[in-house]
């Protein structure tokens, strides 16, 4: 008789470990291991190159955000006056680069966020600075870093980068994409983009590939 209590608790024991063991693996697998950011800096030829060479980063598309689909075309965008500004979309894993360090690298190295409606040789609205966020979380990041970039006066004028939640991402037309790697002597690549390369490994060296 004994016996057969121990061999019952025995199986009870084993059970519930099996349940907890279960149950442990379910919510790992539930814990993101990627993430969505979405950024507009100007040309987004620039700023997908610099997001693409980031430990972390699986993949960066660019495209058109903050209007609606029937108007998202480059020559309809071009124009300045769809709503849409040029951005990426950066897939990464917070697990190797943080939304934080994203933050940094885009108001630090992808360009310049005191231009407003405007980035480097680029004018118009769709040029503009915004940081499109996915979740409350990254809006909240994205104002709390802002303010810190204010309160030091790392930038001699006003930061004018727009916050907004993003709607819809539109990619854009497949020559746009990937445009650095496949056209490196490109007169405005060498101009305007390679040097954001050369200070985002100046700047974050540990976070360069």
């Amino acid at each position: 008789m004994l016996y057969k209590r121990l061999i019952s608790s025995s199986i009870v024991i084993i059970s519930v470990c099996l349940m907890l063991g279960m149950s442990g693996l379910s919510n790992a697998a539930a814990l993101p291991t990627e993430q969505t950011a979405v950024f507009a800096g100007g040309c987004f030829w620039g700023v997908d190159a610099v997001f693409k060479h980031l430990k972390g980063v699986s993949d960066v598309q660019s495209g058109y955000a903050g209007g609606k689909a029937a108007t998202a075309h480059y020559e309809q965008v071009s124009n300045g006056n769809t709503g849409h500004a040029e951005s990426v979309r950066v897939r990464f894993n917070p697990n190797q680069v943080t939304y934080q360090q994203l933050l940094q690298v885009f108001f630090n190295v992808a360009h310049n966020p005191t231009e407003l409606n405007r980035q480097g040789p680029d004018e118009g609205n769709q040029y503009r600075s915004v940081i499109f966020y996915t979740t409350i979380e990254q809006q909240k990041m994205a104002q709390s870093y802002i303010n810190t970039l204010t309160a030091s006066h790392k930038f001699d004028s006003t930061i004018v980068t727009q916050i907004l939640p993003l709607l819809q991402f539109y990619p854009a037309e497949k020559y746009h994409q990937n445009y650095l790697a496949l056209h490196p002597v490109d007169p405005y690549i060498i101009i305007n983009d390679m040097p954001k390369l050369k200070q985002l490994r100046k700047q974050f060296p540990a976070l360069y590939q």
